[in-house]
């Protein structure tokens, strides 16, 4: 309890940094359509938060061994904050993009920091419960940064200033408190290559969970004004798919733990499948048929990732796992910065229900590769199933004790 207690300030600028930097992503999306941008524009905007995303996956493990944790998050959460300061300043969707690289550089760097603390300080015996208390808060956050956009005005100075507050408020309880710097660890190295040597399908995998979850976060305010849902519903229909996701997690979990993974990951698509199908023929039904679709859509596809990363450590050795979970995150991350854009370039020329299309078909890519990889080689012995956050690079070291 006192090692919880010690954690409550990593924590509480973790939900203050949700609160902030989180919640840019859809009201830039509301504010930007109201502003006359095009679908292509705004999705241009989430592929440039994670553009920025991996070149904070790599640049911050570089940084914290220059200058530390505490110096190491504020340099980030500053940049997250002069980024979202800076659209109230110029109403255009390129200037956007590059203060959207800001964001993302913001959150993968102070997430970068957080999970390196705390893989620093947690023991085997604490490491668990550590664990799964960090991944309760950052759903909360998230859940909280979707459900603030609903009292927003979207392009509005108050809604900018507002999650400027909340980013720079994350700034004091890591740099007030009283625990002291942890030694910087090694960074890992960045090698994609080890992903697809140690599991094609876990890469493959891994890239349409990118796809999938980009599109939805970064587009998804886009389709959800496409079906008649008002901006203040928008944020609603968002914490719809992240608290679907948040329930399937540890169900989807027990099953990989208990059955051939491979055989989980297909069903999970042909669930995410199915869902989509579903939230496409409900998009008509009403207000509270929309979302009840997000909630569907998020329910079947938020555990592929999870999934997809334990299946490729049942191949690894343990001093692979931290370098494997990098590459993992850098491919996760590569299908993440394409998927908006080019979901947005889709719906803009065939309607919102291209969005669905295109996942449906990402997905029967992975059932074909997933038949494909089952006959080329049997199952591995399985480690354990662990509910991973795509948050940073680092988190390998964190949960890397728990995989053996």
């Amino acid at each position: 309890m006192r090692l919880m207690i010690s954690f409550a300030a990593l924590f509480a600028s973790v939900i203050l940094l949700q609160l902030g930097s989180g919640g840019i992503a859809p009201l830039d999306a509301i504010s930007g359509l109201g502003a006359g941008f095009t679908a292509a524009e705004v999705g241009l905007l989430g592929s440039a938060h994670f553009a920025g995303f991996m070149l904070g996956c790599w640049w911050c493990p570089r940084l914290m061994g220059s200058i530390g944790h505490s110096r190491s998050f504020a340099a980030f959460t500053a940049l997250g904050v002069i980024g979202i300061l800076a659209h109230v300043l110029v109403e255009n969707a390129y200037a956007w993009a590059v203060f959207r690289v800001m964001s993302g550089l913001c959150i993968a760097g102070s997430y970068t920091v957080v999970e390196a603390w705390l893989q620093a300080k947690v023991t085997n015996e604490t490491r668990g419960r550590t664990t799964g208390i960090y991944r309760i808060v950052d759903i909360v956050g998230s859940l909280g940064a979707q459900l603030l956009i609903g009292v927003l005005t979207p392009g509005a100075y108050v809604s900018y200033a507002l999650l400027a507050i909340f980013c720079c408020a994350a700034l004091l309880p890591l740099t007030l408190t009283r625990l002291p710097q942890p030694p910087v660890a090694g960074a890992p190295r960045l090698r994609p290559r080890l992903a697809w040597d140690r599991s094609p399908l876990g890469a493959v995998g891994v890239v349409v969970a990118g796809l999938t979850a980009a599109a939805f976060r970064m587009v998804g305010p886009i389709y959800g004004v496409e079906v008649g849902l008002s901006a203040d519903l928008i944020a609603l229909f968002l914490a719809a798919f992240v608290l679907g996701g948040a329930l399937s997690e540890y169900p989807a979990g027990w099953l990989a733990d208990r059955f051939d993974r491979r055989h989980v990951l297909i069903g999970i698509s042909a669930a995410g499948i199915a869902a989509s199908a579903a939230t496409v023929a409900l998009a008509q039904g009403g207000v509270a048929a929309v979302m009840l679709g997000a909630g569907l859509f998020g329910l079947a596809t938020f555990p592929i990732y999870s999934i997809s990363l334990a299946h490729a450590h049942d191949y690894a050795t343990d001093d692979e796992r931290v370098e494997l979970s990098a590459a993992l995150m850098f491919l996760y991350a590569c299908g993440a910065v394409v998927s908006p854009y080019l979901v947005s370039v889709l719906i803009g020329a065939f309607g919102p229900a291209a969005m669905f299309v295109f996942v449906s078909l990402v997905h029967i890519g992975l059932i074909v590769w997933g038949v494909a990889r089952m006959r080329d080689r049997p199952a591995a012995t399985r480690t354990a199933f662990v509910a991973t956050p795509r948050t940073s690079f680092t988190i390998g070291r964190l949960i890397r004790r728990r995989r053996r």
